[in-house]
């Protein structure tokens, strides 16, 4: 039950964290553009830290700082962390977005977020799942906020996000001067609806390239370019 989930070049245990590695994680450290080579990145909320642990493999920052506010994901993390091949670069703080905004005095190129987005109050009867999944504990308009002021000039922010919440976030983030520069919309299969949608932003307006991904067209037969994607992870693309 407790086994650590097993990827090309890591592995993650995750039997202490609510929210259990799934496709939108999965599919954010893949999909997020690091062309610019990023030195400094920044995983908000990290969870298993498994977001971080992707962009180590895919790139060379030599800053690759987490944060996570429940102490056992925190403290899962920082495992998942020391056991991979690339512990010496990165590190997780036990703070809330907040508090470190407050703290931290460095800007980073890149800010990477799977959030809680469940808008609906859902209660399981278990305090950290339901943190993990809820966005009351980690609003929209407070992580847009806290992007604004830790992103650097030329930075990119990427994060995943309900399709019906995309208009409106997109709002928020302007406000703070920040703009959608890609899209990505997400289908289970070709007939079902967008449910997903994944979002790059800069600081600067331009014109969004919007482009569309279906993840299989049958069950666990899954399409080329999801398979593109994720394959240098998953072990059995």
């Amino acid at each position: 039950m407790n086994e650590p989930f097993k990827f090309k070049q890591f592995s993650v245990n995750q039997d202490r964290c609510a929210m259990k590695i799934g496709t939108d994680g999965v599919l954010l450290g893949a999909w997020t553009n690091i062309e610019n080579n990023p030195e400094s990145i920044l995983d908000i909320g990290a969870g298993t830290g498994v977001i971080s642990l992707m962009l180590a493999q895919r790139c060379f920052a030599e800053v690759m700082d987490a944060i996570e506010i429940d102490a056992d994901a925190y403290e899962q993390c920082v495992e998942n962390f020391e056991l991979s091949p690339w512990g010496d670069r990165l590190y997780c703080y036990h703070a809330g977005l907040d508090e470190f905004v407050d703290e931290i005095e460095d800007q980073y190129e890149l800010i990477i977020c799977n959030p809680p987005f469940y808008s609906e109050t859902v209660t399981s009867g278990n305090l950290q799942r339901d943190q993990a999944r809820q966005n009351e504990f980690l609003p929209f308009n407070e992580l847009l906020e806290g992007v604004s002021k830790l992103l650097t000039e030329n930075g990119l922010f990427t994060t995943i996000i309900p399709f019906k919440e995309k208009e409106s976030f997109i709002h928020m983030a302007a406000d703070l001067g920040l703009f959608p520069k890609e899209c990505l919309h997400v289908k289970g299969n070709p007939t079902a609806e967008i449910k997903r949608v994944l979002l790059a932003f800069s600081r600067e307006e331009q014109e969004c390239k919007t482009t569309e991904l279906v993840i299989e067209t049958d069950r666990h037969v899954y399409t080329a370019e999801y398979v593109d994607l994720t394959k240098e992870f998953y072990l059995k693309m």
